[in-house]
């Protein structure tokens, strides 16, 4: 039975990289990635990354439920056959070579079955293949900094909005004042560091979780397949309030998304035309992409 499911899950793997993702349920069909209220399982993929990691979420809980199954009719056999009316002289019989080995193999079997395409996942996320652009993220308690070296080194910090100032449709503790901005179907590479402690730059719908990490560059990636707005916050436990560290991540068409930079560089530039003060304090992070992943190790 044990078998039988791990060849189920690796035929459910297959024909989910096969025909994609099923279609989006509601948040996501309307544009926007965010948890929504009693809500099970993962949040629907808006990208390559978070298909990815729905295709290895299906192969596990595959395997799980097989193992589960196998387990509760063991248990169930063993209840009935050995009960004390079948059996009122119980057996003193041990160490039964056959059954030692076989609960020792079958298992390293299945860590092996789930080690190789979780491997493969982490690889997958790792680097950045051809990006389209970099985006360069730092934690700051308690907010995020945006950095684009790749446009002009166009850098502004992203605040979370108070639930007194909230606008209709603005999510609660999850909306920001200024969010990050990205092309759709462009593969973005992001570096992340971190200013003061360890945060998270997480966005569950895009697949994306990183660590900003003081004294650090860590990498990672991208890309949204259609526009929306999409949402995270910080989940690591980096200080009081940490949670008050939303992400919104807005995915818009590419000439959208040139005409937000063109007007963004005029609102962060200083009257005098200089770059703006935050992007000329911007720490290594901000330094050139290229430098920045030559020295990360391999």
């Amino acid at each position: 039975m044990a078998t039988a499911g791990l060849v189920g899950g690796y035929c459910l793997l297959g024909q989910a990289l096969a025909q994609g993702s099923a279609p989006a349920a509601t948040p996501e069909a309307s544009g926007v990635g965010a948890p929504v209220a009693w809500g099970l399982g993962l949040q629907p993929a808006a990208g390559p990354v978070k298909e990815a990691i729905h295709d290895f979420n299906t192969l596990v809980l595959w395997i799980i439920v097989a193992i589960t199954i196998f387990v509760m009719g063991l248990l169930g056999y063993v209840m009935w056959k050995f009960r004390e009316s079948a059996n009122p002289k119980a057996s003193r019989t041990s160490h039964n070579t056959t059954i030692e080995i076989a609960w020792t193999v079958i298992p390293v079997l299945i860590l092996v079955v789930i080690a190789i395409p979780s491997f493969r996942l982490i690889y997958y996320e790792d680097r950045a293949r051809d990006a389209d652009l970099t985006i360069n993220v730092q934690g700051r308690q308690w907010y995020w900094h945006y950095a684009y070296p790749d446009h002009g080194n166009l850098a502004f910090d992203s605040r979370p909005i108070p639930e007194e100032d909230l606008k209709p449709g603005q999510p609660r503790n999850l909306a920001v004042d200024e969010p990050l901005v990205i092309p759709v179907g462009k593969t973005v590479r992001v570096l992340t560091t971190g200013q003061d402690v360890i945060h998270s730059f997480f966005v569950p719908s895009l697949g994306v979780q990183k660590y900003t990490i003081p004294g650090r560059t860590l990498e990672t990636w991208f890309r949204a397949d259609h526009a929306g707005t999409f949402y995270g916050q910080c989940n690591q436990i980096c200080g009081t309030n940490h949670w008050f560290m939303p992400i919104q991540v807005h995915a818009v068409p590419e000439a959208e998304f040139t005409a937000w930079v063109e007007q963004a560089k005029k609102k962060y530039a200083q009257a005098d035309g200089a770059a703006p003060a935050v992007a000329q304090a911007a720490p290594a992070a901000a330094a050139p992409a290229a430098q920045q992943i030559a020295a990360l190790p391999r």
